[in-house]
């Protein structure tokens, strides 16, 4: 109970200082990773940067720490599916946040093998790790596409879950992967559930860029799959708050926690949004290529945020249309990153 007869709703951590802390982050070159390795590094963390081996050494949205005289970020290439690699990146870290994931519904699809074997076996690497070294927190990342199309709204995190498709499933094995760490050997793990993220640094495979990218490239029609389902969008600094915010909550300790910003928009709508804030002019078309099978399609997504209000203390700061004004603006300046005529599984 709080000194004013109110009852306490959490245990938030108010220390949000990150100095020289050596904190892991796989999925580093990521769209959210890379957006949470610039939040390190800028509150003072040393970030060792999981990222996925290439042979020509390209580093994407980490390139411009390179540069950085003070070395915060270190580059460590490697798979999550290498147990001894995992084991050696975990080691003498404090936090470790846990991004690395195959993603994209449809590609799911064609080959569920592979997302198992990177998202429930790649967790278990981490969570096997991070057990062994003995790490202050994991935060291992969720998805809001695990709830499947919403039973009830707003979505509270003791929704049912819902494997509407190969890759929801492999999210719902790997959070149950990783709070079965929590249960059976005590290892201080949080998952994290966003809802849809969006912003500068995302892929086409997501549905933001890729209308943004037809409209940029002078398209007279956007085609979209599906323009009724709804979807709860929070913009990409938002989300790695929540992150940072919920590493530091005690309460949050074994639980999940949706980041969501508790508003929906239908994709159609959201589209005719887009071409607002693009200044362009365009129809939207719906791509029968683009239709998901009727059963996986989710229908609904609004999160219930309260938990990381009442618990961590965070909420959402970027309005939706200042977010796309921003989004739109960064797949102007970087249209070449993207194929606005072929459709990007």
């Amino acid at each position: 109970m709080n000194t004013d007869g109110t009852a306490h709703t959490g245990t938030a951590n108010t220390d949000d200082d990150w100095t020289d802390r050596t904190v892991l982050v796989t999925g580093a070159e990521g769209f959210i990773g890379s957006t949470l390795v610039d939040l390190l590094v800028a509150r003072g963390a040393r970030v060792r940067a999981l990222v996925h081996y290439k042979p020509y050494g390209e580093k994407g949205h980490l390139a411009h720490h390179l540069a950085d005289p003070d070395g915060r970020v270190e580059m460590w290439a490697g798979d999550v599916r290498d147990a001894g690699r995992v084991n050696d990146a975990v080691a003498g870290c404090d936090t470790v946040f846990h991004l690395a994931a195959l993603i994209g519904i449809p590609y799911s699809y064609a080959s569920p093998g592979a997302y198992v074997q990177t998202n429930v076996t790649g967790t278990q690497n981490i969570a096997e790790a991070c057990r062994r070294h003995g790490v202050r927190r994991l935060v291992h990342t969720s998805t809001s596409e695990v709830y499947g199309t919403a039973l009830t709204v707003p979505i509270s995190e003791e929704h049912p879950l819902q494997p509407q498709s190969p890759y929801s499933a492999s999210k719902i094995g790997a959070d149950m992967t990783a709070l079965s760490f929590h249960h059976a050997f005590e290892l201080p793990v949080t998952v994290v559930r966003p809802f849809n993220t969006y912003g500068p640094r995302q892929s086409a495979r997501a549905v933001i860029p890729t209308i943004l990218a037809q409209l940029h490239a002078g398209a007279r029609e956007v085609r979209l799959g599906s323009l009724a389902p709804t979807r709860d969008f929070t913009y990409v600094t938002d989300t790695a708050e929540g992150f940072l915010a919920v590493a530091r909550c005690e309460r949050a300790v074994g639980e999940v926690v949706n980041l969501g910003t508790g508003e929906e928009i239908s994709i159609g709508d959201l589209a005719r949004e887009l071409i607002a804030a693009s200044g362009r002019e365009a129809e939207v078309v719906v791509d029968p290529a683009r239709l998901r099978p009727s059963g996986s399609e989710v229908q609904r997504l609004l999160s219930d945020n309260s938990r990381a209000r009442a618990w961590a203390g965070w909420q959402p700061r970027v309005p939706l249309r200042e977010g796309l004004r921003r989004t739109s603006e960064w797949v102007a300046d970087n249209i070449a990153l993207f194929a606005p005529d072929r459709y990007q599984v």
